[in-house]
């Protein structure tokens, strides 16, 4: 769902379906994670993080970047304008919401916690 391809309206939403999607894409609504830090934060297990993120990803609601041994997903902002409103107005309404609020503060607390202080969630994502 790159800017240069058509709009898949039903594979956007199909990838929206699920709620453990959702709450990964509101992990990532302020820059990339790590994925080592979303199964602890979401306290499931890393291969469903990882078949959720794939998901996502064939979607082209997220960008992922390899460093080193790590993995640091973002959400695709390069995706239609319909979709990218679509989905911001979608995370700005999981804000209301107390699991999502409750994930990101988890979030916080896994990711920035000292004995993890090599990953910053906020950490712009490099360009080529």
């Amino acid at each position: 769902m790159g800017t240069d391809e058509r709009f898949k309206l039903d594979e956007f939403f199909a990838a929206l379906a699920d709620r453990t999607r959702l709450r990964l894409l509101n992990l990532m609504r302020d820059g990339e994670v790590c994925v080592c830090f979303f199964a602890e934060t979401l306290g499931t297990n890393n291969p469903k993080i990882s078949r959720h993120l794939a998901y996502l990803k064939r979607a082209g609601l997220v960008n992922a970047r390899r460093d080193g041994k790590w993995m640091h997903y973002s959400i695709n902002t390069k995706i239609d304008q319909r979709a990218n409103d679509l989905l911001s107005t979608l995370l700005k309404t999981l804000e209301t919401d107390p699991e999502m609020a409750a994930d990101r503060k988890t979030l916080v607390n896994v990711c920035c916690s000292p004995r993890n202080p090599f990953v910053s969630i906020t950490a712009p994502a490099r360009t080529v």
